[in-house]
């Protein structure tokens, strides 16, 4: 643990209340005319999910948790979760589905997500910004229909629902925004 003064806490940082984990969503801090500075802290509890919010004095101790952020490749799912390794040391780490949540249609075996861990527990995850999938299902292109007129709904390999160009047909690859879960451009493999 690392203590560090309230005023100091940033957005994505982990802190450690009463030994319970919590992600900072976000650190705003007052500094009224009169009265004692504060800074409310937006969280998300680590295990349960449950957000709360803190006001702590300004240069009041809060505790940091120590959190390491590595690039891990996704396995496989079984009934015991979600399947990580490491690529550097092959060690494999267990995610919840809970933690994956609804990153789950996009692990794929052999993608690259950032996996925070504390204490070797992952504690949160990040996909990669873009992802490419293939169209299973989508209307077929009318003829005489340009790509400005509006978009149409497909299904990806993985069951995910996007809106894709009119001109995009079944079998073509894509690359979709995680973010968002919004078509970017046709692969270009």
């Amino acid at each position: 643990m690392v203590k560090i003064i309230a005023s100091s806490v940033r957005k994505g940082n982990i802190l450690e209340i009463e030994g319970k984990l919590y992600a900072v969503l976000s650190a705003e801090s007052f500094f009224p005319g009169k009265g004692t500075p504060t800074t409310q802290i937006d969280m998300r509890g680590v295990a349960d999910g449950v957000k709360t919010t803190q006001r702590y004095r300004t240069t009041e101790q809060v505790e940091r948790a120590i959190v390491d952020d590595r690039d891990h490749t996704f396995l496989y799912q079984d009934g015991e979760g979600f399947h990580f390794m490491n690529p550097e040391t092959y060690d494999q780490l267990v995610a919840s589905e809970d933690l994956v949540g609804d990153a789950a249609p996009w692990l794929t075996d052999g993608v690259t997500v950032k996996l925070s861990t504390h204490e070797g527990v992952p504690i949160a995850l990040e996909l990669p910004r873009t992802v490419s999938a293939e169209i299973v299902e989508t209307e077929p292109s009318v003829k005489g229909q340009t790509a400005s007129s509006s978009y149409k709904p497909a299904i990806l390999d993985n069951g995910v629902r996007i809106m894709v160009p009119p001109y995009i047909t079944t079998g073509t690859k894509v690359v979709i925004l995680t973010e968002d879960n919004s078509y970017l451009e046709r692969a270009k493999d």
